[in-house]
C-alpha cells in the first residue's frame, strides 16, 4: 500500500542547510496500523506530511496505491490527496461554524460534489456520532470533535489514514477511544494506518512501530506492551 525509498528532506541551503530525513526507506502492507516514534526534532512529522503529499521531499520516493506521488504535478496530488489519502491533526481543524454533519462532508463540497446522505450517516455512524451530527465543534467534547476529523478524513474512504498526535490534545479516556476506533478500522474495514505519536500507549495500539532518530529509521519492532516500546524508545534517544 505504501512504499517510502531513500526518503530525505532538507531545509535551507548552505551553512543554514538542515537535513529533517536522511535516506528513510519502509513499506506498509495494506490492512496494518503502523506507529512512528522518536524523540523531538527527529523527523516524525516532516515523515508523514512527505508520504501523505503534504510536503515533497528533496529526493528519494514515496509511492501511495500504487502512485509515484514524484510524478504528480501540484494540481494531480491535490487531486490525488482528496481521493486517496485522509488525513488527521491533533487540532481537529474543524470548521466551527459547520455542524459535524457539514465539517465531515467539506472535502467533497469542495471538490464539487454532492456529499452522499448515506455515506455521510455510514462515516458519522462509524465514530459513534450519528446523534451529534448538527451539532457545532463547541457544543463537542474533544474526543467529539476528533472523531469528526477522522470521519472526515475517512468519508472518501481513502487508501491510507494518516494521523499526526491524534491523542495528543485529548484526555486519557477519549485518547483510549479514539485508538480503539483507528484500531476498529484497521481490522474491521482493512484500513491501512500510519500515526505519528510519542505515547507508548497509543504506540502499543498499532501492529509496528518505526523508530526515527536524526531524521534516518532507527529501528523497528512489533507493537508489544508500552513498558518494551518506553524501553526501546530510552534506547534510541540516548544512541541520537
Amino acid at each position: 500500500m505504501v512504499s517510502v525509498r531513500d526518503l530525505s528532506r532538507d531545509y535551507g541551503t548552505g551553512a543554514q542547510r538542515v537535513s529533517a530525513l536522511a535516506g528513510v526507506s519502509f513499506d506498509l502492507d495494506r490492512g496494518t496500523f503502523t506507529a512512528v516514534m522518536g524523540p523531538s526534532g527527529s523527523g516524525k512529522s516532516t515523515l508523514l506530511q512527505c508520504v501523505a503529499g503534504l510536503d515533497r521531499p528533496t529526493s528519494g520516493g514515496v509511492t501511495v496505491d500504487g502512485v509515484e506521488l514524484g510524478t504528480l504535478d501540484e494540481t494531480a496530488m491535490t487531486v490525488f490527496r482528496r481521493d486517496h489519502i485522509g488525513f488527521v491533526f491533533q487540532a481537529f481543524n474543524l470548521i466551527t461554524s459547520l455542524t459535524a454533519a457539514q465539517n465531515v462532508a467539506l472535502p467533497a463540497r469542495l471538490a464539487g460534489r454532492r456529499a452522499d446522505a448515506a455515506g455521510l450517516a455510514r462515516a458519522l455512524g462509524a465514530v459513534g456520532l450519528t446523534d451529534r451530527a448538527g451539532h457545532r465543534p463547541s457544543e463537542l467534547s474533544g474526543g467529539q470533535q476528533q472523531r469528526v476529523a477522522v470521519a472526515r478524513a475517512m468519508f472518501n474512504e481513502p487508501a491510507v489514514l494518516f494521523a499526526d498526535e491524534p491523542t495528543g490534545a485529548l484526555d486519557a479516556g477519549s485518547s483510549r477511544q479514539m485508538l480503539d476506533l483507528l484500531r476498529a478500522m484497521v481490522d474491521d474495514r482493512g484500513q491501512t494506518v500510519l500515526m505519528v505519536t510519542h505515547d507508548p500507549v497509543a504506540a502499543a495500539t498499532a501492529d509496528q512501530v518505526l523508530f526515527l532518530a536524526d531524521g534516518r529509521l532507527a529501528g523497528r519492532m512489533p507493537a508489544t506492551g508500552p513498558g518494551a516500546i518506553a524501553a526501546r524508545m530510552t534506547t534510541v534517544e540516548m544512541a541520537s
